[in-house]
This record gives C-alpha cells, sequence and structure tokens, in this order.
C-alpha cells in the first residue's frame, strides 16, 4: 500500500502532458532574406514574417511591399529580391517568362473585389450598375492587377465608366485612400484592404456573377543567394499554419 501512494504521489507531481505549450525548436537558418509582396498582403505577411522569425530567429527578412507590376519592373531591372508574391499570376508569368523564376508559382490564397464607399453610403450605392452614376470613382492602374481585376468587374456587369471620371491610384491601398479622403465616391478594391482598413470605409459585395478571384502566386527568384530562407517561407506560407493566420486577413482558401 505503501508504494502505491508513494507512487501516486509521483504520478501527481509530473505536469500534463497534455496541457503544457509544444516546444518550438529553433531552426539553423541565418542570414538575409527579401520579399518583394503585392501591397494588398502588407498587413497579412507582416504577420506572417512575425511568426515565421519566432523559429527561425537568425534570419534577417526584409519585406518590400508595392503594386505587383511594380514589384516584376524592379526584379527584371536586377533589383535584389528572394521571393515574389503577386496578386495574379499573370504577373509572375512574365517573371517566368523573362527567366527570372525558374519554377512553377504555388498559389497560396485567393481573394475577391468589393466596392468601398465611406461610412453611412452617402451616395446610396447599392451596385456596380450605381459608380456609371457617381462623379468620381477611384481604380487602380490598368496594368495593375486590383486595376485589371476591377475593369474584368465592370465588364462582366456591363457597366461603361468613363475615365474622365476615374482616378488612379498606384496600388490598392492608394486606390482605398481615394475613397476615405474624399477624392471619390467609391472604389472597386479588394475584400481583404476594406477590412483591413476598418471604420474608415465600408464595403458592397459584388455578386460572384459578376466578380473575379483574384488567385495569388508566390515563387523563389532565380538567382537568390538564400535559397534555402527562400523555400522554408514559402513552405510556411503554404502550411496550415500559414494559411490559418492569411484566413485572418480576410483571404480566402486557393
Amino acid at each position: 500500500m505503501k508504494t502505491l501512494l508513494v507512487l501516486a504521489i509521483l504520478l501527481s507531481l509530473v505536469p500534463d502532458l497534455a496541457h503544457t505549450s509544444p516546444i518550438v525548436e529553433a531552426s539553423e537558418l541565418k542570414g538575409d532574406l527579401t520579399i518583394s509582396a503585392a501591397t494588398s498582403t502588407t498587413d497579412a505577411f507582416t504577420e506572417l514574417v512575425k511568426q515565421f522569425r519566432k523559429v527561425n530567429k537568425g534570419v534577417k527578412v526584409r519585406l518590400n511591399f508595392g503594386s505587383s507590376s511594380t514589384l516584376v519592373a524592379q526584379i527584371q531591372s536586377g533589383a535584389p529580391s528572394d521571393i515574389m508574391a503577386s496578386a495574379d499570376l499573370a504577373t509572375l508569368d512574365k517573371l517566368v517568362a523573362s527567366g527570372n523564376v525558374a519554377v512553377t508559382p504555388k498559389v497560396f490564397a485567393r481573394n475577391s473585389m468589393v466596392i468601398a464607399v465611406k461610412p453611412g453610403n452617402p451616395k446610396s450605392v447599392r451596385s456596380i450598375a450605381d459608380l456609371a452614376a457617381l462623379s468620381f470613382i477611384a481604380l487602380c492602374g490598368k496594368t495593375v492587377p486590383c486595376g485589371v481585376y476591377a475593369s474584368s468587374v465592370l465588364t462582366r456587369a456591363g457597366v461603361v465608366v468613363a475615365e474622365s471620371k476615374v482616378t488612379r491610384g498606384i496600388d490598392v491601398k492608394a486606390t482605398l485612400s481615394a475613397v476615405s479622403n474624399g477624392d471619390a465616391d467609391a472604389a472597386i478594391v479588394y475584400k481583404t484592404d476594406v477590412l483591413a482598413a476598418k471604420k474608415t470605409v465600408i464595403g458592397i459585395d459584388i455578386p460572384s456573377a459578376q466578380n473575379v478571384k483574384a488567385m495569388y502566386g508566390i515563387a523563389p527568384v532565380r538567382g537568390s543567394k538564400n535559397p534555402a530562407n527562400a523555400k522554408a517561407f514559402i513552405d510556411f506560407v503554404m502550411s496550415e499554419q500559414g494559411w490559418q493566420i492569411l484566413k485572418s486577413f480576410g483571404f480566402e482558401r486557393p
């Protein structure tokens, strides 16, 4: 009996393994990592990098955000980058064609387009059709992915907006700012950016028949001096933990 009592006491002192935090082992990766990523991924990728570095403390990460078309031009001009994350696949295809990307890009998330208006919807915008009657609407540049997607939305809806009524932003955040600053009555932007803007704008859903699915792709840049770091980060983005982070910022599964 005494033996059983001593055994019971010892077992009671052992931690409940089912409720202890998992041990996160640090990796041996070291060096730099430069990530060129679409502006619409700013908040999500900032968090992805934060979580990535909890395990890869030896990796120094630099994030370079911009419109996908601008980032492609930078890489093709020789700007150093280890990874390209684009808001569309067509832009990445340009890097494949120019030899700057040597592997098939991976789709890591999807996004959708919404109409952004000021809180309270002062112009009573209900649909894409209402945009034609507004004084000014904001769209991304014609060659920027969010501008290409917006053009597709207008075409699908059969709506024509005179270019004289359009103010163009260099990227999605600049386009959204035109609405929040009062320079435009509405904008067609990504759902995730309206969510990130919180109370400065509100979003109006676009029916699926008129909407498009923005496909986000990621790939290592050919000639990277940090291929192991690039692979590790891409693997993290494609992991379940990476997906949960992307989901928390409003992205959809690829």
